[in-house]
């Protein structure tokens, strides 16, 4: 696909006393699809490039950085998924048309999930606890770490601890890759600069800590996804960890869900793009039939 086809954008965006501006990007031509990329310590939209350049031949193709990470601004707000809630409903009320559908990467589907206006949803292996509440840790000790992290001095430490390219590689094995060469010297180095943005830590130790989680239960999410009107995929990461495999098969079982595994782990928006595009691709132009 032609770079000049490309259209970047900065939406100005406001909550409460504090003004944020969102990179996003368009591209492609046709029906709109909005791309949400899941949230993780080193979220950006380039993580779903290769699915948004295999889907513009097809359909005018959005994808944006929430506040907080990748290139949009990150101050130092108090972040939560009301902060998410009403950023969503803003940017597809003030820039997108009234029909419009939406493909959510892991956290994204929550978000998505609480704005019921899509024409089509496509869920790619769908969470709703951050790494920290999955892991057992009590919501006191999550609290606790995560204003640690946003203190002044420990904080910045802390942060760094975390974010440096041996522990994101390993971050990277353990839950969120399948093909480990794709973790070159090169990837986790863009990785790592990504994390290390001004204000890059508050918005990521929101997420790992359970602060952003879009729901506190599993039938509350389970209850999001059976009130949507209109089709719904999920795609189920054959390779992710059990515990979160086992969240998406429960969304599978749903009457009005449509269901499809394929390889990859938490991040198979990212490393699978191109697997992905032709099966959801008959989904999102209104049929079920193979292409």
């Amino acid at each position: 696909m032609s770079s000049a086809h490309l259209q970047q954008h900065t939406y100005t965006w406001q909550w409460q006393n504090y003004t944020l501006k969102v990179a996003t990007e368009t591209f492609g031509s046709g029906p709109s699809v909005l791309l949400l990329p899941a949230l993780s310590t080193v979220s950006t939209r380039a993580e779903l490039s290769t699915l948004a350049q295999a889907l513009a031949p097809y359909f005018q193709v959005t994808l944006l950085d929430w506040p907080g990470f990748g290139d949009s601004d990150r101050p130092s707000l108090p972040y939560q998924p009301d902060v998410y809630r009403q950023f969503l409903r803003a940017f597809v009320r003030d820039t997108l048309p009234q029909e419009v559908a939406v493909v959510a990467a892991g956290h994204a589907a929550g978000y998505a999930l609480d704005l019921q206006s899509w024409s089509r949803m496509v869920l790619i292996a769908p969470t709703w606890r951050g790494p920290l509440a999955v892991m057992g840790a009590p919501v006191a000790l999550r609290r606790g770490i995560r204003q640690l992290v946003r203190s002044p001095v420990i904080g910045p430490a802390l942060y760094g601890l975390n974010t440096r390219p041996g522990f994101l590689k390993w971050m990277y094995r353990r839950h969120v890759f399948v093909d480990e060469t794709q973790l070159t010297d090169e990837y986790i180095s863009q990785r790592y600069q990504n994390a290390q943005k001004p204000g890059a830590r508050y918005a990521p130790v929101a997420f790992v800590t359970g602060g952003l989680d879009p729901v506190d239960e599993r039938e509350e999410f389970l209850a999001g996804l059976s009130r949507q009107a209109e089709p719904v995929m999920v795609i189920v990461a054959e390779q992710a960890p059990p515990g979160s495999k086992a969240e998406m098969k429960a969304m599978t079982e749903l009457p009005n869900v449509q269901a499809a595994y394929l390889p990859g782990s938490l991040g198979m928006a990212e490393e699978f793009g191109d697997a992905i595009a032709p099966a959801i691709l008959p989904f999102l132009q209104g049929n079920t039939a193979p292409i």
